[in-house]
């Protein structure tokens, strides 16, 4: 049986990696609680492995075939959390941003919860804020 901490691990070098979106029925239930954690305004949704592929593949919309770093992964039982970190360029539409072509990053964690060797919950916290300073600082420089 494979760990926890070896599905997260596998789940974002193959799946959030845009890489292999496809794969996430591998590595996630058949229905995920995600926690969006957002000061403002938390909510919590529930995610197939097929939303989540095509939740990627809005993020490769939005900043191509970007890189991602695992920085850190750390395993307690049944959670893992990861910090990485995510670089691309802006080459499609986000919020009320149009391309801009200029490189943004994106510093996430995440608390995932897994049951049987699937993702079955997390706890998501995206720089929101950082992304937006750059995608406004790239549109300034147009």
């Amino acid at each position: 049986m494979t760990s926890a901490k070896d599905t997260v691990h596998q789940f974002l070098l193959q799946v959030r990696s845009g890489l292999h979106p496809d794969r996430a029925h591998r590595f996630m239930a058949g229905l995920v609680q995600a926690h969006q954690i957002a000061s403002e305004a938390p909510v919590v949704v529930e995610r197939t492995p097929q939303q989540y592929a095509e939740h990627v593949q809005e993020m490769l919309d939005a900043y191509g075939a970007f890189a991602l770093t695992v920085d850190e992964l750390i395993a307690d039982g049944d959670r893992v959390y990861a910090r990485w970190t995510q670089i691309g360029q802006h080459v499609g539409s986000v919020d009320h941003f149009p391309p801009t072509g200029a490189q943004i990053t994106a510093m996430t964690s995440a608390v995932y919860r897994v049951e049987d060797g699937l993702i079955v919950e997390y706890w998501i916290q995206i720089d929101r804020h950082g992304i937006t300073a750059q995608l406004e600082r790239a549109a300034a420089e147009r």
